[in-house]
């Protein structure tokens, strides 16, 4: 019973760190029907904007706790947000906006061509900057005081602390995206030109900055993530958006592309079925090398059986 009780736990966790990802995906799509595929490379700029910050900190170390978490960490997370949306602003400005009416492949290739290019651009010039690492290799993530390596014993279960920053991140960030997206005015700009782009501009909604504003949500919860990656497996790397960005969308998709809550619910069903599947099937199957085969074998289930997801977003075609 412990082992299935750490496994699920170990699931919610890393679940989480998908559901934060998803979400930018399906807000996006939900807003100008877009796969996102440079997503990815938008959660990799986050978590190498938050150890950017902390080396511009001047890499402070051995802090007390309450410093640690009342600072250094809240300004890490600032400063990957801060990188995230400027990336996203720029990717939907000048690679996307521009090709909002033409045929749907042509956004997708710049999409991957975007992800291409951002993560060579990191691989190639963030290690030139003086003082900073060889981004050629991974990077370890910075030590939070109080969070890194530390954990809760209960019995035979043990729950790490960057899961409960994970679990934490994901309910606070899902309440405040709750909470812009119904109750303020940019939110319903959001959800009108969501429904109909046409419409919402005769009645006087900027469009171009509702999805804007969409696309900025999206890396603001993608650098949240970025920071959690970094606390759960203490390092980064340059390639670590591809395979997230990929376990993101697969989540999106099962919960419903388009559908904020499913995005939620299926970052966590991914994270618990990789975490379950990897300790009960028997064999080479159930080893940590087949997880992404499970991973991806849900997304095609999903497309043949149930293409809408778990809840079923209902989003308009507008080709």
């Amino acid at each position: 019973m412990d082992l299935l009780i750490q496994q699920l736990i170990n699931g919610l966790s890393l679940g989480a760190l998908y559901a934060l990802i998803a979400v930018g995906y399906t807000v996006v799509y939900g807003i100008v029907q877009l796969i996102n595929f440079a997503h990815g490379e938008v959660f990799m700029m986050g978590a190498f904007g938050a150890y950017t910050t902390w080396m511009l900190m001047g890499s402070p170390t051995s802090l007390s706790i309450g410093m640690a978490l009342g600072v250094v960490l809240p300004a890490m997370i600032l400063g990957g947000v801060l990188v995230s949306v400027g990336t996203a602003l720029l990717m939907e400005r000048f690679a996307y906006r521009p090709l909002r009416n033409a045929p749907r492949l042509a956004p997708l290739i710049s999409a991957i061509g975007l992800s291409i290019g951002l993560q060579e651009a990191v691989r190639l010039f963030y290690g030139q900057i003086p003082g900073f690492p060889d981004s050629r290799r991974a990077i370890p993530f910075p030590v939070i005081e109080g969070l890194t390596g530390r954990s809760l014993q209960f019995g035979g279960v043990t729950i790490q602390y960057s899961a409960i920053f994970t679990l934490g991140a994901l309910a606070v960030c899902t309440a405040v995206l709750w909470w812009f997206v119904n109750k303020t005015r940019m939110g319903r700009a959001m959800q009108a030109t969501s429904q109909d782009a046409d419409t919402a501009r005769l009645m006087g909604i900027n469009v171009d900055k509702a999805i804007a504003t969409a696309f900025a949500v999206g890396a603001a919860l993608a650098a949240v993530a970025g920071v959690a990656h970094g606390l759960r497996y203490n390092n980064i790397d340059f390639q670590m958006g591809f395979m997230a960005g990929m376990k993101a969308f697969t989540a999106a998709v099962l919960g419903g592309i388009g559908n904020i809550n499913g995005a939620v619910v299926g970052g966590l069903v991914l994270g618990i079925v990789e975490a379950l599947a990897t300790t009960y099937i028997p064999g080479q199957f159930g080893s940590s090398a087949w997880k992404d085969v499970w991973a991806f074998a849900i997304l095609i289930l999903v497309l043949v059986f149930r293409p809408q997801g778990l809840l079923g977003a209902k989003v308009v075609d507008r080709a």
